[in-house]
């Protein structure tokens, strides 16, 4: 596995330039919801009440995903989202090699404001958010901005959130996630497989840091990494 158009997330980005699938769990959390399936109300109740899916349901979802992977002939993938639990990272660790995890750092203020911020057009199924970040920097640093990725006329009226982007919920996930993921972090770094990095503002100001930390360079004729 290797780690994750303008306005488009990290994972997303490194995916298209890496030519590997981003595959994030709560894409295949929300795909097994919006199917009806036989977890769909489980997962419902899970979700919206803000507490993590168990890693039995996340390692069913992803052992189907990389199975079909494999069948399709992908060679490597993007991880978002998992491992989040020790026994996740143990259970991942005997399934496929893991290159190097990224974790990719944000001020808890500004997590906050961009989950409550996110939308989704009902009718193209487009990504936007709505939060505009400006906060000064701390201990002197420069001062963190992040504008709003804002919809097209055409999808302004059809811009939905998800009924877990509450305040009291993102806030009851991040205390969750801070809890489960601290000791999955020390777990790679005793590995020498966890690269930490400090997100300074929004993708214009953090892409080109984060390929330079990757040592990946971007080919702007044909987008694809000349060196790794």
């Amino acid at each position: 596995a290797r780690p994750g158009a303008r306005g488009a997330p990290a994972p997303t980005r490194l995916s298209r330039l890496l030519g590997v699938p981003h595959i994030a769990t709560g894409d295949l959390v929300r795909d097994e919801l919006a199917s009806s399936g036989p977890l769909a109300k489980q997962l419902s109740e899970i979700v919206n009440h803000g507490k993590l899916v168990s890693d039995e349901i996340i390692i069913n979802l992803l052992s189907k995903r990389l199975e079909e992977g494999g069948d399709k002939g992908e060679l490597g993938f993007i991880l978002d989202g998992f491992p989040r639990t020790i026994r996740q990272a143990e259970i991942l660790e005997g399934v496929t090699d893991i290159d190097l995890v990224i974790n990719l750092k944000l001020r808890e203020e500004a997590l906050l404001a961009k989950c409550v911020g996110r939308r989704k057009c009902s009718q193209c199924g487009g990504n936007f958010n709505v939060a505009s970040i400006d906060i000064e920097g701390e201990n002197g640093g420069p001062r963190m901005y992040m504008p709003p990725l804002l919809p097209p006329p055409q999808c302004e009226s059809k811009l939905i959130t998800r009924a877990d982007d509450t305040e009291e919920v993102v806030k009851e996930r991040l205390r969750v996630y801070h809890d489960l993921c601290e000791p999955v972090e020390d777990f790679y770094r005793a590995r020498g497989k966890l690269l930490e990095f400090d997100l300074p503002g929004g993708i214009p100001e953090s892409w080109p840091k984060l390929l330079q930390a990757l040592n990946i360079e971007e080919d702007p004729d044909n987008n694809r990494s000349a060196a790794a």
